[in-house]
């Protein structure tokens, strides 16, 4: 996977204190409004998952779903969203998970994958790893193997990927 990651952190832009104090937001929009960029982006994914039998892939609501469809149509494999409590309108499995200020849930329905399939997890930002651990628990809960994860971002400082095992897991763009 051969991206030009300067040019793609160039793409993002820096909000301090937002939305609190101390807290750096990485805003992606402008990111997402380059064409060239957004295509470097799922390209990227998909050549890093390319040849490893995706069936799914998972994106995790919001901005993880803006990557996952393209990826999913890039490897040929179905795309299963993610989402917060009360969005999905059939049978679902939920997780509560830790947040930096509190919890929050996912649910994904359970015939979403079957036991046995690949799965790719998709999402924006890697920082405490919470979310991606929570969506990996509901993958797993249902028999399907997480087979690798990708991020746009990963924060290193809050050192998410250590809660994310020994799978395979592809940032493009990592702040220090």
């Amino acid at each position: 996977m051969r991206t030009d990651t300067e040019w793609l952190r160039s793409l993002i832009r820096d909000l301090p204190d937002y939305p609190a104090p101390g807290v750096t937001f990485r805003d992606i929009t402008p990111l997402l409004a380059d064409p060239k960029a957004f295509r470097v982006v799922v390209d990227a994914f998909v050549d890093r998952f390319s040849g490893v039998g995706i069936d799914h892939v998972v994106g995790i609501e919001a901005r993880g779903f803006i990557f996952a469809a393209p990826v999913a149509y890039g490897l040929s494999a179905g795309f299963v969203p993610v989402r917060k409590p009360g969005k999905l309108p059939w049978k679902s499995e939920s997780v509560e998970y830790a947040l930096e200020y509190g919890t929050d849930r996912l649910e994904i329905h359970v015939d979403a994958v079957g036991h046995g399939d690949r799965v790719l997890v998709i999402d924006d930002v890697l920082a405490t790893g919470g979310t991606a651990t929570a969506a990996v628990g509901l993958v797993e809960s249902l028999g399907a193997s997480v087979v690798g994860l990708g991020f746009l971002l990963e924060l290193d400082a809050l050192d998410g990927r250590a809660r994310l095992g020994e799978r395979q897991v592809a940032s493009l763009v990592r702040y220090g």
